[in-house]
């Protein structure tokens, strides 16, 4: 199993980056994914997660109306999450997860004021 975290970078606070998650070897519709993020010194904390088997998607009250999160298994296997309105508080390492089982290797994602 693979997941495969790309996308992250430096970005000024109200732009945009869009980080995107390879995942193989595993049955991809049937796993949530998620999208976690651990800042220095700051727990983990889970920023989206989506569910093919009933729809649902979540947000953290700290991205909603900002991140979309998204998913592509016709022409690949991969979750992707649109970051709008960056702001420096989302500074973190940002992991791609399917169903807390299999973790990507992270990509940063630092944003400055």
């Amino acid at each position: 199993v693979q997941l495969q975290a790309s996308g992250g970078g430096l970005a000024q606070a109200g732009r945009s980056l869009r980080l995107s998650c390879a995942v193989s070897g595993i049955t991809f519709d049937d796993y949530a994914m998620s999208w976690i993020r651990q800042a220095p010194g700051k727990e983990r904390e889970v920023v989206s997660c989506m569910s093919k088997s009933d729809g649902s998607i979540y947000y953290a009250d700290s991205v909603k109306g900002r991140f979309t999160i998204s998913s592509d298994s016709n022409t690949e296997n991969a979750v992707f999450l649109q970051m709008n309105s960056l702001k420096p508080e989302d500074t973190a390492v940002y992991y791609c997860s399917a169903a807390g089982r299999y973790w990507g290797q992270g990509t940063q994602v630092t944003v400055s004021s």
